[in-house]
């Protein structure tokens, strides 16, 4: 039974094209935040690795620490795959062609043509032959353009890393894709890197990784690069960096001890796909659309097969009849015809700046409602430049900036917008004597929970040497670590004042901050302490007891697109939510002066105080979150996913990665840290509102022609069943021959190819898009009987008006059916295109006008021309034509008039 109802994921399968559909594992999914068991070999060679020393780790993987030379790298590449933990290897070209040959109308049309050389048909022989080409030639072509157009946008936007390569005529580091990468480079890490490979760190300086994911650890975990001492399993050992968790903090080179599937990463994935076999939801919808097809068949194929050898009495004419009328209804096209939408829709967005990561997304791009996102860059125009410098009560202060320009140069963290800000000033490294007066002691990077990063510096002057801890984070929470307060003093501000923090104090500075948020400033809060130079290593016990220095404002001025993109999102039925890590004040303004009612605004203490089903209410009424922790993102995210929502959520931190996957739709930028592309299924090339908002049109626009064929295909075939069983029932003679009915059915999809290149009315993209394959069975059980009441009415008129009423006259009859089988199937491709009247209020894109009409000429042409006899076809009466056009206007008609009621009574879509 899985067999049969999982058609499309098998096809998937075999044409190894799973990685374009479906998303790429994360370490966090798969360790579920606990450290899990490596294999007994694993783990006994990095904790090898772990204890020898560096020279002797590189000299076992015949390395340097200048890394390899490129052609020793291609060698390793082409010996252990790429570094990939899901990779696939390509389909060789002949085996793609033997799998589009190997389908059951292929196979079927050979056992024809076999027919037809034994009984010396020469001709029939070779007509059918070139059918066969035909039908592979055109799975070949589509399916390899398909692919090709998946690989190269996966390419587009894939994660890179910089590697040493010692080369004669190029730089020692190099961007390579992450998949390049073999066992025994070196490689460079820095703030927001994702650790591409396993690796053994050779140098580091203040590295802080987070492996969270894989230890259950929520604070940063500090790296060296001195061995390992005794540890009992490889995570504890901290000068090992693993695949899959990201850089923090800090700067190293390190060594790649195992990629791809031999990594730790790779193996806990291979065991989670050894036991998942389970498709995701849109190949499970697909699959449904299949299997609804296969079991009108398993049921109407035998009835049709005994009725004609019943009847007839020719039991093997009734056999291939009746496998002909299975193969019409098997769906073999469909895995095809949606790969190809699909992927040309990707190819169509990826000219608006979205580049799609995974196919399937565009069918959850269409159907998103909700859209979660920060303001920063997407409300605001990303350039942030400081606006004020004061003391904590407003006063001018030139002190804080000078310390502020302290944290941002000594940090070796992911340097953000306020960062770059401060460091803009760069007459301050003059000024400070940075070179000669200064020198780094240690840091404390930042985290979500604390809010603020602290750096220690050494401070040399005609007194000697001490050591400054300056820390620099949100207002809160550097308040909540200071003692004293320092105001300024003299004309100015160089001249200062420390006096006791106390309510009065503490009353004061916060007064002065809420004024600066409601000005929609964002306010930074600088503190420091002065310690003897006794002291090496600092920690998070050390940031207490400061003396608050001042605060920074900065300004974001929002974007003039972000008010019309909001309207224009919204009037395609996307409601946003602003998820800020800012303040309620800042937030609210930004947001008012977008068009954004931030009323009720929704703090991250108030989402940490909810359980879920609180937070599930709450996250339906409120548009806009403040000062919101990662993890009240990807919250919000799931509650409004159990809500019924369509979610997506678009980000580009390190923090980011959780709710990009707990949404539907993870959207990123390509400018994100290296964690946010990789768990995002969309990455859009500017970081605008208008052009997710094209991007969604698009989307949909995709799902739209995807979910015609789907329509077209299971109507028109139940259709075709129930006249062939009628036909079957009452006539002496097949209605049409194996052979017959496969040549309609090839020029059927042939006209179908179109359908990727379609326009769809502006009235089906303005509302999201539902996948529901649910709805295909009613939709085929509806419009598929028409097409029988006009071919019951065709039989009629050739029985009676022209006599094809004998197994003599059947040619005739079989014409007669053909081509009016053929013109409707044709024309209803345009009538269910479509909810307005076609022709008249909507037109086909030219090219499914051209093949559509191409496929109806040839239909007339055939039983006409001097292929007729090959296909055992009989030229029709010129009566004939004005039966034929009655019947086509009354199809048209009573398919129009039916459609209409069904909207009424069903909607469209």
């Amino acid at each position: 039974m899985q067999f049969l109802t999982q058609s499309f994921s098998r096809f998937l399968r075999r044409r190894r094209a799973l990685a374009h559909f479906g998303r790429r594992p994360m370490l966090g999914a798969l360790a579920h935040g606990q450290a899990p068991a490596a294999s007994v070999p694993l783990a006994t060679a990095l904790l090898r690795d772990a204890a020898e020393p560096p020279a002797d780790a590189l000299r076992r993987l015949i390395s340097s620490s200048q890394g390899l030379s490129p052609p020793e790298a291609a060698q390793r590449l082409a010996r252990d795959g790429p570094n990939e933990v899901d990779h696939e290897k390509p389909l060789p070209g002949w085996l793609r062609l033997w799998h589009c040959y190997t389908n059951p109308f292929n196979l079927l049309l050979t056992v024809l043509a076999g027919l037809s050389w034994l009984s010396a048909d020469a001709g029939a022989t070779l007509i059918i032959g070139l059918m066969v080409g035909l039908s592979t030639l055109l799975r070949f072509v589509q399916e390899g353009r398909a692919h090709q157009s998946a690989d190269g946008l996966r390419s587009l936007v894939g994660n890179t890393a910089t590697v040493l390569r010692p080369a004669p005529d190029a730089p020692l580091r190099q961007e390579i894709p992450v998949r390049q990468l073999v066992a025994g480079d070196v490689v460079a890490l820095s703030a927001g890197d994702m650790v591409p490979a396993d690796c053994r760190l050779i140098t580091a300086r203040d590295l802080f990784v987070a492996q969270s994911a894989m230890t259950g650890e929520s604070a940063p975990v500090e790296k060296y690069a001195d061995p390992a001492g005794t540890v009992a399993a490889p995570l504890e050992a901290r000068n090992l960096v693993f695949m899959g968790t990201s850089v923090v903090s800090g700067t190293a080179t390190a060594l790649v001890l195992a990629t791809g599937p031999r990594s730790y990463f790779g193996t806990l994935a291979a065991r989670a796909q050894a036991v998942e076999t389970v498709p995701n939801a849109f190949q499970a919808g697909v699959n449904s659309v299949s299997w609804l097809l296969i079991r009108f068949a398993a049921v109407m194929v035998p009835v049709v097969f005994v009725l004609n050898g019943w009847t007839k009495g020719d039991w093997l004419q009734a056999f291939l009849f009746a496998v002909s009328v299975a193969v019409g209804l098997t769906p073999e096209m469909l895995p095809m015809i949606v790969t190809s939408t699909l992927a040309k829709g990707a190819m169509l967005l990826s000219r608006r700046k979205v580049v799609v990561k995974r196919l399937d997304a565009i069918q959850n791009f269409g159907a998103m409602d909700v859209l979660c996102t920060d303001k920063t860059g997407t409300l605001t125009q990303d350039r942030i430049a400081v606006a004020r410098k004061t003391d904590a009560f407003g006063q001018a202060s030139a002190a804080v900036l000078n310390f502020a320009f302290l944290n941002s140069y000594y940090q070796t963290g992911l340097k953000n917008l306020l960062d770059h800000a401060v460091l803009a000033h760069v007459d301050l490294a003059v000024e400070l004597r940075l070179k000669e007066a200064y020198s780094k002691v240690d840091e404390i990077p930042f985290d979500f929970v604390r809010r603020r990063m602290s750096v220690v510096v050494c401070e040399r002057d005609l007194h000697g040497e001490h050591h400054e801890l300056i820390c620099k984070g949100a207002l809160e929470e550097v308040l909540a670590i200071c003692t004293q307060v320092r105001a300024s003093a003299g004309p100015d501000g160089r001249d200062s004042i420390d006096a006791p923090l106390d309510a009065a104090a503490l009353k004061r500075v916060l007064a002065y901050t809420q004024e600066l948020g409601t000005e929609g400033l964002r306010v930074v809060a600088v503190a420091m302490k002065e310690l003897p130079p006794a002291q090496v290593t600092y920690a998070v016990a050390d940031e207490a007891g400061l003396t608050l220095v001042g605060v920074i404002a900065f300004v974001d001025p929002p974007k003039e697109s972000a008010a019309p993109a909001l309207k224009a999102l919204a009037a395609h039925g996307i409601r946003v939510k602003v998820l800020s890590g800012d303040n309620a004040a800042v937030t609210a303004h930004v947001c008012a002066q977008v068009g954004l009612p931030a009323a009720p605004l929704l703090l991250g203490a108030e989402v940490e105080a909810m359980d879920d089903v609180a937070l599930q209410a709450a996250a339906e009424v409120h548009d806009v979150f403040a000062k919101l922790a990662p993890l009240h993102k990807e919250r919000i995210v799931r509650a409004l996913r159990a809500r019924g929502h369509v979610v997506g959520f678009m980000g580009d931190g390190i923090n980011d990665a959780p709710a990009l996957r707990a949404a539907d739709i993870g959207i990123s930028v390509d400018t994100a840290v290296d964690i946010a592309k990789e768990a995002a299924d969309i990455i859009l090339l500017e970081k605008s509102l208008l052009v997710l908002d094209q991007g969604v049109i698009e989307g949909r626009t995709t799902f739209c022609n995807m979910l015609k064929y789907i329509r077209m295909t299971a109507s028109s075939n139940f259709g075709n069943v129930l006249s062939v069983l009628v036909a079957s029932a009452f006539l002496p003679f097949l209605p049409m021959l194996p052979l017959q009915l496969l040549v309609q059915n090839l020029l059927y999809d042939v006209s179908q190819t179109g359908i990727p290149f379609d326009k769809v009315d502006a009235e089906l993209v303005a509302q999201p898009l539902k996948w529901n394959p649910s709805d295909i069975g009613r939709f085929m059980l509806f419009f598929g009987p028409l097409s029988s009441v006009f071919d019951i009415m065709t039989f009629a008129v050739m029985w009676w008006a022209f006599a094809a009423d004998s197994v003599a006259r059947q040619g005739l009859f079989q014409s007669g059916w053909f081509v009016v089988g053929m013109l409707t199937q044709t024309l209803v491709v345009h009538l269910i295109r479509t909810p307005r009247l076609p022709f008249v209020q909507s037109w086909a894109s030219a090219p499914l006008l051209t093949m559509t009409g191409a496929i109806a000429v040839l239909a007339l042409w055939l039983p006409m021309g001097p292929l007729a006899s090959y296909f055992k076809f009989e030229a029709l009466p010129l009566a004939y034509f004005g039966w034929l056009a009655g019947i086509l206007a009354g199809y048209f008609v009573l398919t129009t008039l039916m459609k209409r009621y069904y909207i009424r009574r069903f909607g469209w879509q």
